[in-house]
């Protein structure tokens, strides 16, 4: 098997719903990133170009992208919908073409808009009847509200309170903001058409106005608009490369990717899922959790936090050293992507060597990887 570098990553600002990009399609944002790819390592020859989006128009918009960025038509792209772990999947699918010698360099990552997100309905006749914007994800459950449900019922499981969760939360803004003042993710934030630098991070989030958002499922539960995400738009890609690639470009590496994963779990329980897809990268790579630097989990519920704690409490200062999406925000099919790209400054930032990522799915899927950093 063949390793496998990532020899750039970097990702668009990102902007809140309704904001900078508002007018801005998902392919147009990875377009703007692959320019800046191809330009900075040298106009490589590129093998495929694997994108994720989860709530898109349809179609391939990893193909589309890829023709705005006036690519060669002759260069193949395909996009993959696991939904919030589209572009950890799409990241996945890449280092495997590399490792089984089907690729030298693979363009991978994922782009969201959820700001120009559709909204369908079936055709006339079918007994599914009215519009909507949210999938199915598991036969048991059909609501809009079914993301939100899942964390609620993560929460019960794991025992943990409204106030907890939003101490998680207010965590992860201060290391955010901490982060953006110490510029730790600038030489990987590619500033756009629309937007220069993230439009997302809210400075004056506090214990007290997390306290006074309200319960977004009625009395009695424990999700609010404070300790669950935003959905937010936004792009994220890395190019990676054989050694032969890296040898011939004569590329410094920023790090390899030693193991991918994917794994699921109950449909219904669905952040729990990123504790598997964790799981499954520990036994794969043989590493046990104290062998890990740095930890990326896609903090789309502050349950997920909860349940991190709850597993490795001792190991809480290695876990989303620059903040996560209760911060960012979660593009969906993005957020994979931004991921490593934050898991890549945190490295750097604390001369760590060996990092995770994960990321869970709707409908109880999940996808990660381990990286290994390249320190000059």
């Amino acid at each position: 098997m063949n390793d496998v570098y990532i020899v750039a990553a970097c990702r668009t600002p990102i902007g809140v719903r309704g904001g900078a990009f508002s007018h801005t399609p998902p392919e147009r944002l990875a377009a703007q990133l692959f320019t800046h790819l191809y330009t900075t390592c040298g106009q490589p020859a590129i093998d495929a170009v694997i994108g994720g989006n989860a709530v898109g128009p349809g179609g391939n918009l990893t193909r589309l992208a890829a023709l705005y960025a006036d690519w060669p038509e002759t260069i193949p792209a395909w996009t993959v919908d696991q939904q919030c772990a589209s572009a950890a999947a799409a990241l996945g699918e890449g280092a495997v073409r590399i490792a089984a010698g089907a690729a030298d360099v693979v363009i991978a990552g994922g782009m969201e808009s959820a700001s120009l997100q559709p909204i369908r309905r079936y055709a006339s006749g079918d007994a599914r009847q009215g519009e909507f914007t949210v999938a199915q994800f598991s036969p048991e459950e059909n609501h809009p509200d079914a993301m939100l449900r899942g964390a609620e019922r993560a929460a019960r499981a794991l025992d943990v309170s409204r106030e907890m969760l939003d101490e998680y939360a207010l965590d992860s803004h201060h290391k955010a903001l901490t982060a953006a003042e110490r510029g730790l993710l600038t030489p990987y934030i590619v500033p756009t058409d629309e937007l220069a630098g993230d439009e997302c991070l809210r400075p004056r989030i506090s214990r007290r106005l997390l306290a006074r958002m309200p319960l977004l499922l009625g009395p009695d539960t424990r999700i609010t608009a404070g300790n669950s995400c935003l959905i937010h738009d936004g792009a994220a890609f890395a190019l990676l490369a054989s050694s032969a690639a890296v040898r011939a470009y004569g590329w410094t590496p920023q790090a390899r990717i030693r193991t991918v994963a994917a794994a699921a779990g109950a449909p219904l329980l669905s952040p729990l899922s990123v504790g598997a897809v964790t799981d499954e990268l520990l036994r794969r790579s043989g590493l046990a959790p104290e062998d890990i630097d740095c930890f990326e989990w896609n903090e789309a519920f502050a349950v997920i936090d909860a349940l991190f704690a709850a597993r490795w409490p001792a190991l809480l200062d290695r876990y989303n050293r620059v903040g996560g999406a209760l911060a960012y925000g979660h593009p969906y099919g993005a957020s994979g992507a931004i991921l490593l790209v934050h898991l890549l400054a945190a490295l750097q930032d604390c001369s760590g060597r060996i990092g995770l990522l994960a990321i869970a799915g709707a409908g109880g899927t999940g996808a990660g990887l381990i990286v290994e950093a390249c320190h000059d």
